[in-house]
């Protein structure tokens, strides 16, 4: 049984968007949600299905940027007993889960190409076939897709199929970011208040007039899953007691600091290297002060025994204006050179992931970025197996 599906919004643009979605759920037309992130895309493909004729049977989210490329195709089809190492079974695929009903794929701009040429087939005749099986299967699936990506970019540099990107838009419904539906915001604001109200019993006392003013105005870089996140963190920080402009500017201000928020993609991507950089040299001064303990207390324990010392002394940087006691030979020169931003980033995300023993949520909470940002620099610098990365779940 399907549950009541609203998409919240009294805005102009999103009173348009719902008209629209209510006349495309009652095709069997395949739907591309476009919008940035935290816009409630989720949101929208789940109304769509629950104003559909397919209402009563099961929606399947799938996040395919959250997938590792190597396991995306038994995920979506499913595999059979001995297709791969560690399948000691034969699985459904979501698309078998899905029949009869609909299945939303989020992201799917982060979709392997050999991947795409079967969601293709999928798309247009139904069929499709388990890793590890020549049995053809058939399934009766509405798609409903979604991407924060110009895909018509992506295709332009030949990481996502034409052919699939033209068979997606056959509809196609944008959503407007949270800073251009103004009259919007309050309105999210009040139902995820009386959600975690509920949800925390808590009794939250609201916003003063200028702190309410601080709302509309801010830039919402992360859309309604910022604005849900903050509600609920204040919710729990204050203990539900009124929140006047000095409370929510303090509590703006420590969520950009601490989480970089920015809007610009290029200029989120410079800053998730920043925070790479300053781990780094973090952790560099930190390994440093630690060998330098160690060699103090070696040095006493074996004051006496006048023994050599195991660990070679910290590595210091000359001051400004002095000169090296010595010409560096030529191990040297290779062990101090200058590491470029990449390399310097390789490294850190290889020396994290040791360090949680493979376990990618932890390592990206460590590195202060996401676990799809984390997935695609991985895949980028070949951290798989051969380079200490172990795989989920291990």
């Amino acid at each position: 049984m399907s549950r009541t599906i609203d998409f919240l919004g009294q805005s102009a643009p999103i009173q348009e968007l719902k008209h629209l979605a209510i006349q495309v759920a009652q095709t069997e037309a395949t739907v591309l949600i476009t919008g940035e992130t935290g816009s409630g895309k989720e949101v929208l493909s789940r109304f769509i299905h629950a104003n559909s004729k397919r209402a009563h049977r099961n929606f399947i989210p799938v996040n395919c940027g959250a997938i590792p490329a190597g396991i995306l195709e038994s995920e979506l089809f499913g595999h059979e007993k001995g297709a791969f190492t560690g399948a000691l079974q034969s699985r459904k695929g979501y698309f078998e889960s899905a029949d009869k009903g609909t299945i939303f794929l989020d992201e799917i701009g982060e979709m392997p190409l050999e991947t795409q040429v079967k969601l293709l087939r999928v798309i247009e005749t139904g069929e499709y076939q388990k890793v590890g099986s020549s049995e053809t299967m058939y399934t009766d699936t509405r798609l409903i897709a979604a991407t924060n990506r110009n895909l018509q970019q992506a295709v332009t540099e030949k990481s996502f199929r034409e052919d699939l990107f033209y068979r997606l838009r056959s509809v196609e419904l944008h959503i407007p970011p949270l800073r251009e539906r103004g009259q919007d915001i309050l309105i999210l604001a009040e139902y995820f208040i009386t959600r975690f109200e509920q949800q925390h019993g808590l009794s939250f006392e609201g916003f003063t007039n200028d702190a309410s003013e601080i709302l509309l105005r801010y830039s919402w870089p992360g859309n309604i899953r910022e604005l849900k996140n903050l509600i609920e963190s204040l919710l729990i920080l204050e203990e539900g007691k009124q929140i006047t402009s000095e409370i929510l500017e303090k509590h703006l201000v420590q969520r950009n600091r601490d989480k970089g928020l920015v809007h610009d993609p290029e200029r989120s991507e410079k800053n998730e290297l920043n925070l790479i950089y300053n781990s780094l040299i973090q952790l560099h001064h930190e390994i440093n002060e630690i060998r330098r303990l160690l060699i103090q207390r070696e040095q006493n324990e074996n004051a006496e025994r006048k023994q050599p010392l195991l660990l070679p002394p910290p590595v210091t940087e000359p001051q400004p204006g002095t000169a090296p006691a010595h010409s560096p030979t030529e191990n040297e020169q290779s062990d101090t050179a200058i590491m470029t931003l990449e390399e310097l980033e390789k490294k850190t995300i290889a020396d994290t992931l040791e360090r949680c023993r493979g376990n990618k949520r932890r390592t990206a909470a460590l590195l202060g970025i996401n676990e799809r940002t984390l997935y695609r620099k991985i895949g980028k610098y070949g951290l798989g197996d051969n380079d200490r990365v172990q795989s989920p779940g291990s």
